[in-house]
């Protein structure tokens, strides 16, 4: 459990609360991803979305500029030993994806439960990546 209440925030709601989260998010916040570049989309409301669920890493660029808002999904540590990896998810630029990772991610995400039809439409293998984790 975070010691302090910055701790807390950069872990998220659903931590903060003391709830479980079954994986955590990577949200991609720099030049293209959550800025004015992708028009329409409440940056800060999606990122506000995923952290009442689940722990959310705000991260710099990650080099998929062509596939903004990006979110990588990563699995629990104990799916990740089981052999789960993160799912990347490109073009999340409306609340209804939101909610679907949401949905997934409260169901158990990477490794628990499996990829939702509608996400499958999200998800997709960023380059030069050898087992697909964000930078860290």
């Amino acid at each position: 459990m975070p010691e302090t209440p910055e701790e807390e925030e950069a872990m998220g709601g659903a931590v903060a609360r003391g709830v479980a989260a079954p994986c955590r998010v990577v949200v991609c916040r720099d030049c293209c991803c959550g800025s004015a570049k992708v028009t329409g989309v409440d940056h800060a409301a999606q990122t506000a979305r995923l952290r009442a669920e689940v722990p959310v890493r705000i991260s710099e660029c990650l080099d998929v500029c062509d596939q903004a808002n990006v979110i990588v999904v990563q699995p629990s540590a104990a799916s990740r030993a089981a052999g789960a990896r993160p799912v990347w998810l490109g073009l999340v630029n409306d609340a209804d994806a939101t909610e679907d990772i949401v949905t997934w991610v409260r169901a158990g995400g990477p490794g628990v439960a499996p990829l939702p039809d509608i996400l499958d439409l999200y998800a997709f293998t960023p380059p030069r990546r050898g087992l697909g984790d964000p930078p860290r």
